[in-house]
């Protein structure tokens, strides 16, 4: 039975939740291969079901095994692979990055339904509702926490790079394509995961996709 890593995702340039799995296994440097199949495209959720009967993305093979669900991925990885830091290894740490991690799993609707990930375009600032500017100054709160707490150790929201900032990369590119304002720490956290080179890699991979989804190149 083969035991290689194969990951099922979405478009690079509008996938936030294939973003996800995808670097915390880039970070770790894991070896994986991976299937891009194109949101909303004639056959993509037959495509999809073939992995999991779930149809959305991303999906984890691992020989025998399936996992869909990002954070569900990110949990797995950090099992069947304990030798890498994808959680803090400190308990308190640990036990933190879990809770921001599932945060942002379950919530932020406001911002994610008026920020649509979208890593070719860059749209001007302008007046947010009250829920979206809310989800924001959780979400920089909790980052200034985190960094002021547990970030001594590099600049990322418990030092070095774990599943909780694979979790937060995408809504640090949301921030970016809307010229969202951020404080002085958020604004530094936001351009070190700008700057680490698989995130980098996924920006380059995603201005080479053919794809275009109209819904998602128009800001609501």
């Amino acid at each position: 039975m083969s035991t290689e890593l194969h990951l099922i995702i979405g478009n690079k340039a509008y996938s936030s939740w294939s973003m996800r799995p995808w670097l915390a296994m880039a970070a770790q440097g894991l070896k994986f291969r991976e299937t891009v199949l194109p949101l909303f495209a004639d056959g993509t959720s037959e495509a999809i079901k073939k992995y999991s009967k779930a149809a959305k993305v991303p999906v984890l093979v691992h020989g025998g095994i399936t996992v869909w669900e990002s954070l569900a991925i990110l949990e797995y990885l950090a099992d069947a692979f304990y030798d890498k830091p994808f959680w803090p290894t400190d308990p308190h740490a640990r036990a933190v990055a879990r809770a921001v991690s599932s945060e942002m799993h379950a919530g932020f609707q406001p911002m994610r339904q008026a920020m649509s990930m979208n890593l070719r375009k860059t749209f001007p600032a302008k007046p947010l509702a009250v829920d979206v500017q809310d989800n924001i100054t959780r979400i920089q709160a909790m980052w200034n926490e985190c960094r002021s707490t547990f970030g001594a150790g590099g600049p990322f929201l418990f030092g070095a790079f774990s599943n909780a900032d694979a979790m937060y990369a995408p809504v640090v590119t949301r921030f970016k394509t809307y010229s969202v304002d951020l404080d002085p720490v958020s604004r530094a956290y936001s351009d070190a995961i700008l700057n680490h080179p698989a995130v980098k890699q996924w920006y380059a991979d995603a201005a080479k996709e053919p794809w275009v989804i109209e819904k998602y190149d128009t800001p609501v």
